[in-house]
């Protein structure tokens, strides 16, 4: 059925497929595809069903969050979102590249604010359920990168009691400046509070909220000694690797290639799994990484948990190969000898 589909939404307008295609799940999502069996993975202090979960970016404002943990997801990451409601940079703004199993978009953090994801967690079957729902938070793209950490701090009390984990994104390539907090004094800065806020807000709520860093997959060696040192330091719970390259190699012959913004599918694979070895060697097993990046089949999965993964994600993937992508996933990840709880 999935393959019908695709067809049909391949001939629409990028974002208009993507609106139509989350619309669409909810009415009829569970006959694409029956969810896998269970795979448990007890990592950050939360007990994941199984390792594969959704990257952040489809689900923006938390409109689908039951209709998408329904395909089977682990776990479903939404966002991101800033504190204030923002129409994102203007369309078109998100083009396939189907032959390289790609997509360009320069979305923008476009999303209807905090408040908003708030409401729809509080209203989800998910929460109820006690499903695992990653928060991914970011700040309004007219806030300077001096008053950054208040925007993060801001959607932190707001997210905190609704979320099973937050994602502190800073590695978009889609907001002017935003890759330059992941500069050594500038990060430091920004996730030193956050992680004191985490302490007192844990205090507050009676539960403790995993902070994790989303970082981008160009960074230099040098910059990835100093953000390791940065999330030793200020005890960081978790990194997500990565998020999408400004890179056109391998794509920038074809229709759509040389679009600005950032460039994820297949033809990410090889960044992101550098970057994730990267990590990987310079941070402490305790601290959990989720890969993110290229994954089309289950051997890619198989490939990230090898390479120093304890969870993975996907976004793009699903476009190209529909649902049945995470039954492959968890399929192939069921056969390794792995033992990805910490």
């Amino acid at each position: 059925m999935y393959s019908l589909l695709r067809h049909l939404l391949l001939r629409l307008p990028a974002e208009a497929a993507h609106d139509l295609g989350l619309t669409g799940l909810d009415w009829a999502g569970q006959l694409i595809t029956s969810p896998p069996k269970p795979l448990p993975v007890n990592l950050l202090g939360l007990n994941f069903p199984n390792p594969v979960g959704l990257a952040a970016g489809l689900d923006k404002n938390g409109d689908h969050i039951d209709s998408l943990l329904a395909l089977g997801f682990g776990f479903v990451e939404i966002g991101t979102i800033t504190p204030k409601p923002q129409p994102g940079n203007p369309k078109p703004r998100l083009f396939r590249l189907p032959t390289a199993k790609a997509v360009i978009n320069r979305m923008g953090f476009n999303n209807k604010g905090v408040q908003h994801l708030v409401r729809r967690v509080e209203r989800s079957k998910a929460i109820q359920n006690q499903a695992i729902i990653g928060i991914n938070i970011g700040k309004n793209k007219t806030t300077p990168n001096a008053q950054a950490v208040n925007d993060y701090l801001f959607c932190l009390d707001q997210v905190y009691p609704v979320a099973s984990y937050i994602t502190i994104n800073i590695s978009s390539p889609n907001t002017a400046n935003l890759r330059e907090l992941q500069n050594h004094e500038a990060l430091l800065q920004l996730l030193a509070p956050l992680r004191d806020r985490q302490q007192q807000l844990a205090v507050t709520h009676q539960r403790q909220v995993p902070l994790l860093v989303k970082l981008a997959p160009d960074l230099e060696q040098v910059q990835l000694d100093d953000i390791a040192e940065v999330i030793q330091q200020t005890e960081m719970q978790g990194v997500i690797c990565g998020n999408t390259t400004v890179s056109r190699r391998g794509v920038s012959q074809l229709p759509h290639g040389r679009e600005s913004g950032g460039l994820s599918g297949a033809p990410l694979k090889k960044k992101a799994d550098n970057l994730l070895k990267s990590m990987r060697a310079r941070l402490p097993d305790q601290i959990p990484i989720i890969g993110v990046g290229g994954i089309t089949k289950g051997q890619d999965a198989a490939g990230k948990i090898k390479a120093g993964a304890n969870l993975i994600q996907f976004y793009t993937g699903m476009i190209y190969h529909g649902p049945t992508l995470i039954n492959e996933c968890v399929n192939t990840l069921r056969k390794l000898p792995f033992n990805p709880d910490q």
